[in-house]
């Protein structure tokens, strides 16, 4: 076209010199015969301030991760297999870790803090701590890592985003259920049966996996957006089994230091509980256990939602 003919070019109303030209469309497809027009260069992603702005029905959402438990559980499965198919003692590791924390433990704590036990070997004292803190400790750690780790899977599978972490958080508790039987033969070796208040476990457990859940969905939400995490999560779990009483005895604290530790860290009253009801044969302190649940519960809600809200952009930004 030369430069007279597009001067004759007739102009939309309002056009003139100096008018800045309507962005080029392209043809995207047709339809009844009719030529449908979009932006020849549309965005990459959505605009920032529109990726977390999200209406979300929590009733919905907890019905299609129902609808998905399937997925979870073939996930779990698959974790379980690729975790230990290439390692040449296999699932052994699943037992040989605690023991491994259980000896470091044992000569660290036992001979030069002197821990007083109440009559209980030291061995299983700590052993009975470590079976819910290596719980909590696998689940976050490998569990805050599942959306980048599964990359391809989230942009070719559709499903609910949450069933990576909390499929990792059941492959954990298969390990847990693995490494309990080793606790049997602790209770063999030493001569030193469970107590009938073990019933409690169950309640203990229930804490425990609410607040586990509810961790491992903010982290591997968060791990997407801040990769620094990524690094900063395995020295967060190191320091927390310290802070944590799986060496030391909760009963150290004062009631009201109990109280408040119990509302900052869920953990301490569940491997407290533990403690009491399967090797002294007590029920578990009830106040700091009824705080440590209500924290774990908000956790998980918090959790879930911070999840939900954060899921919109998780594709487009891993």
């Amino acid at each position: 076209m030369t430069a007279l003919e597009g001067a004759r070019r007739p102009q939309p109303p309002g056009a003139g010199p100096g008018t800045a030209e309507p962005a080029p469309v392209a043809d995207t497809g047709t339809e009844a015969g009719l030529v449908v027009r979009g932006p020849a260069n549309p965005p990459p992603e959505p605009p920032r301030h529109l990726r977390y702005r999200r209406h979300l029905h929590l009733w919905s959402a907890l019905r299609e991760l129902w609808g998905a438990r399937h997925i979870t559980r073939t996930l779990a499965e698959r974790w379980i297999l690729v975790r230990y198919k290439q390692a040449f003692l296999g699932i052994a590791w699943v037992v040989i870790t605690p023991l491994l924390y259980m000896v470091a433990f044992s000569l660290l704590f036992q001979r030069v803090a002197k821990v007083d036990t109440g009559g209980v070997p030291y061995n299983l004292f700590v052993y009975v701590a470590l079976l819910p803190w290596m719980l909590f400790s696998s689940s976050v750690g490998s569990g805050g890592t599942s959306l980048l780790t599964n990359i391809p899977l989230l942009n070719k599978v559709y499903c609910p985003r949450e069933v990576f972490p909390i499929s990792f958080v059941a492959s954990a508790g298969v390990d847990f259920a693995i490494s309990t039987g080793v606790l049997g033969l602790l209770f063999l070796i030493y001569r030193f049966p469970p107590a009938a208040t073990a019933y409690w476990v169950p309640v203990l457990l229930g804490v425990l996996v609410m607040f586990t859940l509810g961790i491992t969905l903010i982290i591997s939400a968060l791990v997407v957006y801040v990769r620094d995490l990524r690094q900063m999560v395995p020295m967060l779990l190191q320091i927390g089994i310290f802070a944590t009483p799986v060496a030391w005895k909760f009963s150290q604290l004062s009631e009201s230091g109990q109280v408040w530790y119990s509302l900052l860290n869920p953990l301490a009253p569940v491997i407290d509980g533990m403690r009491r009801c399967v090797l002294y044969g007590q029920a578990p302190r009830l106040v700091p256990l009824a705080v440590g649940a209500a924290a774990a519960a908000v956790w998980l809600l918090v959790g879930y939602l911070i999840f939900k809200r954060l899921e919109t952009g998780i594709a487009d930004v891993a």
